[in-house]
């Protein structure tokens, strides 16, 4: 079921949250240490940009670094997690968790930084990304398993006072929707409608078009908001800002920005939902580019929400919103 419409356009920034087990089961512990390394001294001077423009974010943090510490000598790690069966998976599914704690292993576990997000001025949803990065599209990734990672996430969140309710599918891969409804969730971030967002992993030509709609500027879609026969509000990205790495540095930033304002003028014009979404770590290489970009990307939300065409909503503001009127009408 669509939402018809909208009071006036929304504004909605959801980040995945997850140093190192976003790219654990391809690259191993050392392949993105840099640019994660990176992302953890960035994460302040983000909050300080969000909070200057009064911006709401959802943070869909990996639950792993919600975890105060783990054992270095347990054997196998976390023996009460239901593995994956990925294809290309090498070995057991936390082979590569090192065990310790922040001080130890920055890149696996985050708690002081959630505790950075929790305090930022502008309030700031924080989400779910899943337990250990587990794609819950693929097939190796079993019920069993979605909902071994779900039951870890909750627990993990509540012991520093979080609700979880939205939830960001890693790699976008959608699956399980059944069992996120059972933990209590209410809305995840689906995938685009352009066929190349619905292909994963992406080939050479779905990346290919992807570097397409950039370098052309295309508006994205903007959407309203479906909500599933599970029950769970689909609430699409429309726009990944693009990292500033490999042949997307030769992208300019200009581009990125313009095609953001294309999509949040079309979702004031329209009455309708621009998602924009983002790894913290797109953030490593260029830096001040990719902030400058993003600050005025985020000036433009402000004058726009100053002039009420638009609000600026986290997904769980949205999906209460929805909610409350659903029950209203």
């Amino acid at each position: 079921m669509v939402h018809e419409a909208l009071d006036r356009g929304v504004f909605m920034l959801s980040l995945d949250f997850e140093l190192i087990w976003g790219t654990l089961d391809l690259f191993g512990p050392e392949g993105f240490r840099r640019a994660c390394t990176t992302e953890r001294q960035l994460l302040p001077r983000l909050l300080e940009l969000l909070a200057r423009h009064r911006i709401g974010a959802t943070w869909c943090v990996v639950g792993h670094l919600f975890l105060e510490r783990c054992p270095e000598a347990a054997q196998p790690m976390h023996a009460e997690m239901v593995r994956p069966r990925h294809a290309w998976q090498r070995g057991d599914w936390f082979a590569d968790d090192p065990g310790g704690d922040e001080r130890t292993q920055p890149l696996f576990f985050a708690r002081s930084l959630v505790r950075q997000i929790q305090d930022c001025p502008v309030p700031q949803e924080i989400g779910s990304h899943s337990f250990s990065h587990v794609i819950f599209g693929d097939p190796g990734c079993s019920r069993e398993c979605a909902d071994s990672e779900l039951r870890a996430c909750v627990k993990a969140a509540r012991e520093l006072g979080i609700e979880l309710r939205s939830f960001a599918f890693p790699r976008n891969s959608v699956g399980h929707l059944d069992v996120l409804r059972a933990h209590a969730f209410t809305s995840f971030r689906g995938p685009g409608p352009r066929w190349y967002e619905q292909e994963e992993p992406p080939g050479p030509e779905a990346r290919l078009a992807r570097l397409w709609d950039v370098l052309l500027a295309t508006t994205p879609p903007v959407f309203l908001p479906r909500l599933t026969g599970d029950g769970l509000w689909d609430l699409p990205g429309s726009m990944i800002y693009q990292p500033m790495h490999g042949l997307r540095r030769h992208i300019p930033l200009s581009l990125r920005v313009r095609r953001a304002r294309k999509g949040l003028e079309a979702a004031a014009h329209q009455r309708r939902l621009f998602h924009l979404w983002f790894h913290p770590t797109n953030l490593a290489d260029e830096s001040d580019a990719m902030f400058d970009g993003l600050d005025q990307i985020l000036r433009e939300v402000a004058a726009l929400c100053a002039a009420g065409r638009l609000e600026n909503l986290t997904m769980g503001e949205f999906t209460s919103r929805l909610a409350a009127g659903s029950r209203s009408s």
